[in-house]
């Protein structure tokens, strides 16, 4: 299977729209945060947990020959910095360890200016056949004032490689193979405040389409798998953090 023209177009029009609407929390006036648009969110982020929906309700969103999913992750890390929280998430080379099992191999390729350019293999484990992707990403965090802080990350290469792990094993040209992921972007925003950091974590990525007589069988379990990976993400993002809290205490005794 090959990524279409228009599946592309659809994304890039879906990814600019996100992009935008991010500029206008930027904007005098406007909530930096999500967690802000209504009272009291952030009181239960704080004191019930992370929170974790789609962004809007026809998620995943149907496109031509694919399919958008995109969801956001909201949580409060107490008693840090928005710099121990960079510090974890700009980190490419522990991605590996972090982040597993969903990445299996990761590693820092440079910094340009104000981007960060990065390698991850990420495993499968949504299907029985074996198979892995190879991705080269780029992301941009930016400082907004002495409390705030946000970041884009996008995937500029996806590469599957097909029977991983085994003597078969081969690496498929981009935009080639099963579609089980095409793209990946993310936005997040980092606010510190009321003794920690709110974090958001907006996770947007592309796949093939559902077969229409599967769609209503296996959406369900695309939604709680989406739900899942970004619990997943959240949860490691805090105990990296945690860790490396726990470590610099133990050094500055």
């Amino acid at each position: 299977m090959k990524l279409k023209p228009e599946t592309v177009a659809a994304w890039d029009a879906y990814l600019q729209a996100a992009n935008d609407k991010m500029q206008a929390r930027l904007q005098p006036g406007a909530h930096f945060l999500w967690l802000d648009d209504e009272p009291d969110r952030a009181e239960k982020i704080r004191t019930k947990g992370p929170y974790i929906a789609p962004m809007v309700k026809d998620i995943p969103r149907k496109v031509p020959s694919g399919l958008i999913h995109d969801w956001l992750g909201v949580g409060f890390v107490p008693n840090v910095k928005i710099e121990d929280i960079l510090r974890v998430v700009r980190d490419y080379d522990r991605y590996k360890d972090v982040y597993r099992p969903g990445v299996i191999d990761s590693a820092f390729r440079r910094t340009d200016g104000m981007q960060d350019f990065f390698f991850m293999r990420l495993a499968n484990r949504s299907v029985v056949a074996k198979t892995a992707l190879d991705t080269e990403g780029v992301a941009s965090y930016i400082r907004v004032d002495d409390t705030r802080w946000y970041g884009v990350s996008n995937t500029t290469e996806i590469r599957e490689i097909d029977k991983f792990g085994t003597e078969e094993q081969r690496t498929l040209p981009p935009d080639e193979g099963t579609g089980l992921i095409w793209r990946l972007s993310s936005i997040t925003r980092l606010e510190e405040r009321d003794g920690g950091v709110y974090a958001e974590l907006e996770a947007i990525a592309l796949s093939r389409d559902i077969p229409a007589a599967f769609r209503l069988l296996v959406t369900p379990i695309v939604r709680r798998v989406s739900r899942d990976s970004l619990a997943t993400s959240l949860h490691q993002t805090k105990v990296a953090i945690d860790d490396r809290m726990l470590r610099r205490a133990q050094e500055a005794q």
